[in-house]
């Protein structure tokens, strides 16, 4: 509230500003996701997936987890969602033996180029039609199915540069404190937590990323 002024000879403009800034004065919004519950801040110094200067959405999953393959779809939209200024990126988690050719094929899709015609369709493969894709082997020959040279797939999933990445990935994973997947991670800086449905794990995701990029 305004201090009320005594004296009579105070300027009527003054008078007609502050009466105007206290009618147009409104609250601000409550946020609509809490720390500690839908999302938490990762302790610091914050490290981001990768050095570009875009904000983050990084999603930490597995190509052997059927609930990353029932979140594709609503990760795919998220992605179409972002605003200018942020990147939706994929990192896969390298959790165990059983999960690691999922890694390794992940990082050979990539370098070659068919991750966006084949992410999705891996998912319903082996989730949907029930291939048995599980080891290397397995995984080249879906990808060969898809059109790729089989040989120099199993040369990149399997080259030491490979390992490297997947070695940087698990000592990033371990440092915003992922325990399953699908996970997304904002910036390096929250990750998302407790939530009811995939849909309400993209929507926090969106907006954290929102406010990251409009306090840059």
């Amino acid at each position: 509230m305004f201090k009320r002024f005594a004296r009579l000879h105070v300027l009527t403009l003054l008078g007609s500003l502050l009466l105007a800034s206290a009618c147009t004065a409104q609250p601000s919004a409550p946020a609509p996701y809490t720390e500690g519950t839908e999302y938490v801040t990762l302790p610091g110094p914050h490290q981001r997936y990768s050095s570009a200067g875009k904000v983050e959405v990084v999603e930490v999953f597995s190509y052997g987890c059927i609930h990353c393959a029932q979140f594709a779809p609503v990760a795919e939209k998220l992605r179409k969602q972002l605003p200018a200024g942020v990147q939706f990126k994929l990192m896969p988690a390298p959790f165990s033996a059983e999960w690691l050719p999922f890694a390794r094929a992940y990082y050979a899709a990539q370098q070659m180029g068919v991750v966006d015609r084949t992410h999705l369709e891996l998912f319903v493969a082996k989730f949907s039609q029930h291939y048995p894709i599980n080891s290397m082997d397995e995984l080249a020959d879906f990808y060969a199915r898809e059109g790729v040279d089989r040989a120099e797939f199993m040369r990149i999933a399997t080259s030491a540069e490979t390992t490297a990445k997947l070695k940087r990935d698990l000592d990033l994973i371990r440092k915003w404190q992922v325990d399953g997947t699908p996970t997304l991670v904002i910036d390096g800086k929250y990750r998302v937590t407790t939530v009811h449905s995939h849909d309400e794990m993209a929507a926090v995701a969106l907006w954290l990323a929102k406010r990251e990029l409009a306090g840059k």
